[in-house]
């Protein structure tokens, strides 16, 4: 049996902590768009972006149901998907930087808080089917495992 190569292994999960960082940024950038931009704006901007395609082709599947969605997107909803992302980014950049400085706590906490966006993921893709929730999901479990493995070694590794 050939054995672990740890300093790949490593590598790997600090490329998955920084993906989900980035990731993370990028939602606490969405969610504050989310806040400062209001819900006419958004419409106007989708309905500009859609037109032409829908002009060109009237029944087109992803510019109709674009168009749709922005025309009916409550305040109340942009008020909590600006709150999710924000709350949620903010969450994973703590984890984040933890995880990279090598922080105990942020294992175990790393470890609940993926487990608890994955289930809620699922959830959510019960309702919208939504095959990009599924890629998610499974990019998570694979840092969930990087970060289960890399708790393993670097609590060997720390002195009593």
């Amino acid at each position: 049996m050939k054995p672990v190569d740890e300093r790949r292994i490593h590598q790997i999960f600090e490329i998955g902590v920084w993906l989900k960082g980035a990731h993370a940024l990028i939602e606490c950038i969405g969610g504050l768009l989310l806040y400062a931009v209001s819900t006419d704006t958004i419409a106007a901007w989708v309905n500009a972006v859609t037109q032409d395609e829908l002009i060109e082709d009237p029944n087109d599947f992803v510019a109709g149901h674009l168009s749709q969605m922005a025309n009916h997107f409550s305040v109340a909803s942009e008020h909590f998907y600006a709150f999710y992302l924000l709350s949620h980014g903010l969450i994973k950049l703590l984890l984040v930087t933890g995880l990279l400085r090598g922080k105990l706590w942020s294992y175990p906490a790393s470890l609940a808080a993926l487990g608890a966006f994955m289930v809620y993921q699922l959830y959510r893709y019960s309702y919208t089917h939504s095959f990009g929730l599924l890629g998610l999901t499974a990019f998570d479990a694979i840092v969930m495992v990087l970060i289960w493995h890399e708790w393993r070694v670097v609590r060997q590794h720390k002195p009593a």
